[in-house]
């Protein structure tokens, strides 16, 4: 097996851990223990190592241990030794992130000098799954962009500083539509063309992972979960799909936000646009959505999507090998899907965090580590 891409993993102040070091095998780790031990704070942990807001989605501030009476989280930090990037025999990298005091910003160190989030990409790629996606069929768009988007940006780095180009081109167009008086035309005129330029951007990469997602999961048919159909509803992404040039889906993108300016400014929020776009889910066996099937068959379709995705990423040799954070899922599995989940992340020689109210749960999982969690400590079983 392939070096392990998180050698250790230190915990300082973070959430429910007052000090936690963790040696990780090539094979990871399954945390188990009786729920709110703290099983998730440490996946959480690991998600902190790549840029964005983690698994949780919660600002920087509020991940710090706090104890009853205190107002605010303390400061935090998590870091780990990676797998260096410049061979087998190079020595660890030193990657790491916290707050620079109580209530602050957060801040990259690699080894022990600052650094942009973005930088964190090199070392890791980070996937993951949480019971938070168990209702991702049912609930509105915005929840399944934001999964799509996590694992584009796993694929595509570029990806997160295309998105946040585009929101806060999208915001500072909606702050002069919204303002007394008439916009200046000219300024929402270069708004619009930031975020026509930042959207095509968005649409294709998108395109681009959901196309070669689709062609790897058509190629998983011996698996034991049920074959998902991916497709995009946005008009942009579909353009990008069907080949069209991504100067003209940036234009068609820039021309339609100009013509939907008093619409727009009615509604509060912009009416066109990539961020509208949906994630649709089918069932290729049932030919049926996915929010028409089962929650197990629901979850048995993001568990293969999310390890297509991953075992892609782990074909790559130019890019470090995926790391897959799993939280709960074993328990939502019949016998045979877990021992092909199993099955599979030995296959891949993945690195994989997972988490189980009970060890017996990880039965079969030979390449990890079993970790018992109880009261904000961690000891190696």
């Amino acid at each position: 097996m392939p070096a392990a891409p998180i050698q250790s993993l230190t915990l300082t102040d973070f959430r429910c851990y007052a000090a936690a070091r963790l040696d990780t095998p090539p094979g990871g780790v399954f945390l188990f223990g009786p729920n709110g031990a703290g099983k998730t704070n440490v996946l959480e942990a690991v998600s902190w190592l790549a840029p964005g807001r983690g698994l949780r989605g919660a600002p920087a501030a509020e991940a710090g241990r706090r104890l009853p009476g205190e107002a605010q989280g303390r400061t935090w930090a998590v870091a780990a030794a990676v797998h260096a990037p410049d061979g087998e025999d190079a020595e660890p990298r030193r990657i790491g992130t916290g707050l620079d005091g109580p209530g602050g910003r957060r801040i990259v160190r690699i080894d022990g000098a600052p650094a942009q989030p973005g930088r964190l990409t090199e070392f890791l790629r980070l996937v993951w799954l949480t019971p938070a996606h168990d209702r991702l069929f049912i609930e509105g768009a915005s929840e399944r962009r934001r999964f799509l988007d996590r694992l584009v940006f796993a694929d595509d780095p570029l990806h997160a500083r295309a998105v946040n180009a585009y929101e806060r081109a999208l915001r500072e167009r909606m702050r002069l539509l919204s303002g007394e008086g008439a916009a200046d035309p000219a300024w929402l005129d270069a708004l619009e063309a930031q975020a026509a330029e930042a959207g095509a951007q968005m649409a294709f990469a998108r395109a681009r992972t959901v196309t070669a997602l689709t062609d790897e999961i058509g190629r998983r048919s011996d698996r034991p979960f049920p074959l998902a159909r991916l497709a995009l509803t946005g008009a942009f992404e579909q353009a990008a799909q069907a080949g069209e040039p991504a100067t003209q889906v940036g234009e068609a993108l820039r021309a339609g936000l100009a013509r939907s300016r008093p619409r727009d400014a009615a509604a509060g929020r912009a009416l066109t646009g990539p961020h509208r776009t949906d994630l649709a889910v089918t069932h290729v066996a049932k030919d049926r959505p996915a929010a028409e099937c089962s929650t197990g068959e629901q979850k048995a379709m993001l568990l293969n999507i999310v390890l297509a995705q991953a075992a892609r990423l782990a074909r790559d040799p130019s890019a470090p090998p995926p790391v897959l954070l799993l939280d709960e899922v074993a328990a939502h599995l019949d016998a045979a899907r877990r021992a092909g989940l199993y099955a599979e992340l030995e296959e891949l020689g993945l690195q994989a965090f997972l988490t189980g109210v009970e060890p017996q749960l990880f039965a079969g999982l030979t390449a990890a580590q079993g970790v018992r969690v109880e009261d904000g400590a961690l000891f190696p079983a």
